[in-house]
């Protein structure tokens, strides 16, 4: 039997590092309000596997944003990383998955909590685009 594809990923400053296999129960981008909060962010990308299937280097903060919800982020540089709720995913993590080294290793599957997504979201394709910064002035 062959082994599983993994990635690896980790916060801004590299204080925590961690791996996962790059086959995910689901990979969903959430505009859930809660997310995008945490986030600052219009929406948050997160990527579910066993717990005990993702192995994390370092110390991340934990904060209960809900009953059940935990977060956990970088506590010196700030990254949100992983989210843990044993109510609704026992025994399950999930990773935010823009912080992988490569976020394109597990392929986004859906977008979830539409009720939540901000208006301009759902029109990105009719925004102007830039590969960089537009020219100023």
């Amino acid at each position: 039997m062959g082994e599983t594809a993994q990635a690896s990923g980790g916060c801004h400053c590299g204080a925590i590092r961690y791996t996962m296999p790059t086959k995910v129960a689901h990979h969903a981008l959430c505009h859930c309000a809660d997310c995008r909060r945490h986030a600052g962010a219009p929406a948050v990308a997160w990527a579910l596997a066993p717990v005990d299937a993702v192995a994390i280097a370092g110390e991340a903060q934990v904060y209960a944003s809900s009953e059940h919800g935990r977060r956990h982020f970088c506590g010196t540089c700030g990254t949100g990383l992983f989210y843990i709720n044993d109510a609704i995913f026992p025994g399950m993590i999930d990773v935010q998955s823009a912080t992988l080294d490569d976020p394109d290793a597990i392929a986004l599957g859906a977008q979830i909590q539409l009720a939540d997504r901000i208006g301009w979201m759902g029109h990105l394709d009719d925004v102007p685009g830039f590969e960089r910064y537009p020219p100023m002035g």
